[in-house]
């Protein structure tokens, strides 16, 4: 499974998963990092931007914290 670098913003105006120059992935997420809302949106978004199933995509570390890595499937 390749894993992605994602530095996750929360409370942005708009839900965007962009890839930055340097190789990472910048998650512009609309919900507040309350409760899990924010990881949530994340992963239903990598979802969506790599046409897989929720249930592939797997916050591996970071879940507490802005930079994150996600695995996706192949």
């Amino acid at each position: 499974m390749p894993v992605l670098l994602v530095k996750a913003k929360p409370n942005s105006r708009v839900r965007a998963l962009t890839a930055q120059p340097d190789g990472t992935w910048l998650a512009q997420l609309k919900s507040a990092p309350v409760d899990g809302a924010a990881n949530a949106e994340l992963v239903a978004l990598v979802a969506a931007t790599f046409g897989c199933r929720k249930a592939e995509v797997q916050i591996r570390s970071g879940a507490g914290g802005r930079l994150k890595r996600v695995a996706i499937p192949d």
